[in-house]
This record gives C-alpha cells, structure tokens and sequence, in this order.
C-alpha cells in the first residue's frame, strides 16, 4: 500500500502532528510505502529550523528530520501557507528581502499541485487535522 501524508496540525499545539509521526513510523516498519508528507495550514510549523523544545520534552522537529534521512521521505512544506506564516527557506527569504531563512533543509517548499499529485498517486492519503 501506497500512503500519502498530509499534516495539519503544528507541533505541540495539538495531537495530530506527533499522530502523523507515529502513523509515517508505523507504515515504515509494517512494510508500506509512504509516497509524500505533506505539510499544510499550520501543520507547515513541522517544518521550522529553529525551534528549540526544552530538553526533556520529545523534539518532534528533530524526529521528522530523521525520519526523513533514515527513509529518503519526500516533505513537502506548502508554499503560500509557509509564507503566510513567516517559513522561508533560504531561496524565498532572498525572494522577499528577508536577511535570514527558517526552515529545515530536509524540506521542500511546493505548491498544492504537490498535493494533488500525491493524492492521484498515492492509494491512500491520511489526514492529521487539527
């Protein structure tokens, strides 16, 4: 089976997130193919380099990035929600004449099409909303 990812909810503000997270582990170990994360709406705060959760609160930040690096998992941060909400990366912080980036570099700014596509591709796509 084929899953898509599409993660609402920030980290820490709600449940789904950290949901997500466990979902995508457990899809991995059980043998399944995870196609696409997808980051949107305020779930695009996944995606922060600077977040610093105190050290003996679990680092969900952390835990995708290597979740990512263990896996070769596409991420896909939505552009226009990112940048609504003050995530850049480094090209679009060049783009908007801001001096400094925020976002980790195991993600990629995209648009919806992202998602449209992972949806088409994908045997089923999980939603975690807020």
């Amino acid at each position: 089976m084929v899953f898509s990812i599409l993660v609402l909810g920030a980290p820490f503000s709600s449940q789904s997130a950290y949901s997500a997270f466990r979902f995508t582990q457990a899809a991995l170990a059980s043998g399944q193919s995870i196609y696409r994360v997808f980051f949107y709406q305020d779930g695009i705060h996944n995606s922060s380099d600077l977040a610093t959760p105190p050290q003996d609160e679990y680092n969900l930040y952390q835990a995708w990035q290597n979740l990512k690096e263990q896996h070769s998992l596409d991420f896909v941060t939505c552009i226009a929600a990112a940048a609504r909400r003050g995530l850049l990366d480094a090209n679009e912080a060049k783009r908007h004449n801001k001096e400094n980036s925020n976002m980790a570099t195991q993600f990629d700014l995209s648009g919806l099409g992202q998602l449209v596509e992972a949806t088409a591709i994908s045997d089923q796509v999980i939603t975690f909303g807020q």
